[in-house]
């Protein structure tokens, strides 16, 4: 069985006797000796590199993202006999990280006091807001209510830091009930949860059901101080609707990791959006257990039993 690895990331696989493992360069179209691979490790390819994967390796069997997110992988055309499996659980420390470092830094309104300091101007506006009691959920987590848009294993990670902070969390996914010890709600109630909510986190996947799920209608429904972070996917926003509600001041702030084109267009209004964070998408850029993933999906391959994170399609 030949096995396609990419060779910009340190993979500690152990093949059987009768495997080979060949490295290849994510960023080019693969070479004619590789393409009689059965398997594929995908990570950090264009889009364009994996739909000619999906179109010339004809022999493949089984395709590894290393991305937390299959959306890149589904849309290059693979087979439907071609089993996909995710990189799920492998971003959750870093994202779940990242995400605490956005939200800090635009509910402690790092931004602002970033420019001061640049301007060399110590900004005693900022300290008289803060101390002043009718601002206080404007400026601290503790007491906060903050919703988390996509409860899976990410929000797993995420939702403990927060509450050590002293904040309240509420997660949203596809079934109401309990998950990892906190209150889950589904999209349904949105309407009732949202006018709650201090911080609206979201972690949704890019799917057609959800792209631009966070519109002008979502935004009017949570409060003009509540602050929204992005490090889900960038297709879920309605970038226009965040830019005019930061504008008029009908949000708080907000913090991007991703955008809907990336890199983000030197022209795009994200840039200047007042209270606005943006990150290059480098939440997650750091899979941990990618070795151990691949190692154990190989092994039940071989073995014929059921792969980890298979993605449905």
């Amino acid at each position: 069985m030949k096995i396609l690895v990419p060779d910009t990331f340190a993979l500690d696989v152990h093949p059987a006797p009768e495997d080979e493992v060949v490295g290849y360069d994510p960023t080019a179209p693969l070479p004619a000796e590789v393409l009689d691979a059965e398997v594929l490790v995908a990570w950090a390819s264009t889009a364009d590199n994996l739909v000619d994967a999906a179109r010339r390796l004809e022999r493949l069997r089984w395709v590894q993202t290393l991305a937390a997110g299959p959306d890149a992988v589904l849309a290059a055309g693979f087979a439907p006999d071609v089993t996909i499996t995710s990189g799920r659980s492998l971003h959750d420390g870093p994202v779940a990280e990242h995400t605490l470092a956005l939200l800090l830094a635009v509910v402690r309104h790092l931004d602002e006091l970033g420019a001061a300091q640049r301007e060399h101007r110590w900004d005693t506006r900022h300290t008289v807001a803060q101390a002043d009691p009718a601002t206080a959920r404007r400026y601290t987590l503790d007491g906060a209510h903050v919703v988390v848009w996509g409860f899976g294993s990410i929000a797993a990670r995420l939702a403990p830091l927060l509450t050590a902070l002293g904040a309240r969390v509420t997660g949203v996914a596809s079934s109401r009930g309990e998950r990892h010890g906190y209150p889950v709600v589904t999209d349904e109630d949105l309407a009732d949860v949202l006018p709650t909510a201090d911080v609206l986190v979201s972690l949704l996947p890019a799917t057609d059901a959800t792209r631009h799920a966070f519109d002008a209608a979502r935004i009017d429904q949570l409060p003009d101080h509540a602050v929204f972070v992005n490090v889900g996917r960038g297709a879920t926003v309605d970038e226009d609707a965040l830019v005019a509600a930061l504008r008029e001041g009908r949000l708080g702030a907000a913090a991007l990791d991703v955008t809907e084109t990336e890199p983000l267009p030197a022209g795009s209004p994200l840039w200047d959006a007042p209270r606005l964070v943006l990150t290059p998408h480098a939440a997650g850029n750091r899979p941990q257990g990618a070795s151990q993933l691949v190692q154990e999906n190989l092994e039940n391959l071989r073995a014929g039993r059921p792969l980890r994170n298979v993605v449905e399609r």
